[in-house]
């Protein structure tokens, strides 16, 4: 049993979990962000030491499952507007965003408790002071099959199914 596990099962005294979300996108300085009301300074998977600035923040992991497309929703603070602007520069330029979510032990920071979930930006919303975000962990349902995309123009008969 890892001791994450068992912090789940017996939530032991004074230690409590730091959920963090890393936002990226090439040729930009990722965001990183925790849940609390202090800066967490805490050493990635990779060995780089980080900060990730403190926020309110709330976060919906993914329900395990064989669904073609899992989600993780999460709310961020935007009151300062880097969050939207930095989502909306990359969805204006075309660029693929990046989510990391890790959890950390408030008692253990040299690195993440559990192995990181790695997600791609689908949409966002942004609504006053907070941004609500949607990143897919599988999105086969987006993806092409076998890297070629059925079109019209390269399976003609596919303009005519659903059609009586």
């Amino acid at each position: 049993m890892t001791y994450l596990a068992t912090v789940n099962a017996s939530a032991p005294a004074g230690v409590v979990k730091i959920p963090t979300l890393e936002i990226s996108r090439p040729g930009a300085a990722p965001l990183r962000t925790c849940a609390g009301y202090e800066n967490q300074t805490a050493t990635l998977e990779t060995g780089e030491t980080v900060t990730f600035t403190a926020s309110a923040m709330a976060v919906a992991l993914p329900k395990r499952g064989d669904s073609g497309q899992q989600n993780l929703t999460f709310a961020v603070e935007n009151v300062q507007g880097i969050a939207q602007r930095f989502i909306d520069d990359g969805i204006e330029s075309g660029e693929t965003i990046n989510v990391i979510y890790r959890e950390y032990l408030s008692n253990d920071l040299s690195a993440p408790a559990a192995r990181p979930l790695r997600f791609q930006l689908v949409d966002g919303v942004f609504q006053g002071a907070h941004v609500e975000i949607i990143s897919s962990y599988m999105a086969l349902i987006s993806q092409e099959f076998a890297k070629r995309r059925y079109t019209a123009a390269f399976a003609p008969g596919l303009k005519y199914i659903g059609r009586r």
